[in-house]
């Protein structure tokens, strides 16, 4: 039975080279917008690494791989965070459904993605035979 990258390797590593790999890719460009924009309510500023944006995609590639079928609302949940509210406890935020969307139309249009809504059972994206391909190639 051959090695599978994706579980074999540590998420944070796997999601570093498949994030090289979508830099390479013209349909995962970040948008302008993106150096301005929080990633959710929860946090205080945009993120500060300038590869943020392809290894979030890189990120949400391989839950979708893990989890077969993955909606916009569980992954803005996936990604939430807690909320600092000074003197009252943390509350928990879903993070920002907009870069979410986003990334998702990008691996589309890349053809790593599909939309998948069956009756009865939960609609959201799946992989295509092409992003299944992508993400246990990479080395």
């Amino acid at each position: 039975m051959e090695k599978n990258p994706v579980y074999d390797m540590p998420a944070g590593e796997y999601n570093t080279k498949l994030a090289n790999i979508l830099k390479d890719m013209p349909e995962f460009k970040q948008p302008a917008w993106s150096h301005f924009v929080k990633t959710g309510t929860a946090k205080v500023r945009p993120p500060q690494d300038p590869d943020f944006w392809h290894k979030r995609a890189a990120s949400i590639i391989r839950q979708i791989y893990t989890h077969k079928v993955v909606g916009v609302n569980r992954l803005k949940t996936r990604y939430g965070s807690l909320k600092n509210r000074g003197m009252q406890p943390e509350k928990f935020k879903r993070a920002s459904g907009k870069m979410i969307r986003t990334i998702l139309q990008q691996a589309e249009k890349a053809g790593l993605l599909e939309k998948f809504n069956e009756s009865g059972k939960r609609a959201g994206r799946v992989l295509t035979k092409q992003g299944k391909e992508l993400l246990e190639s990479v080395k």
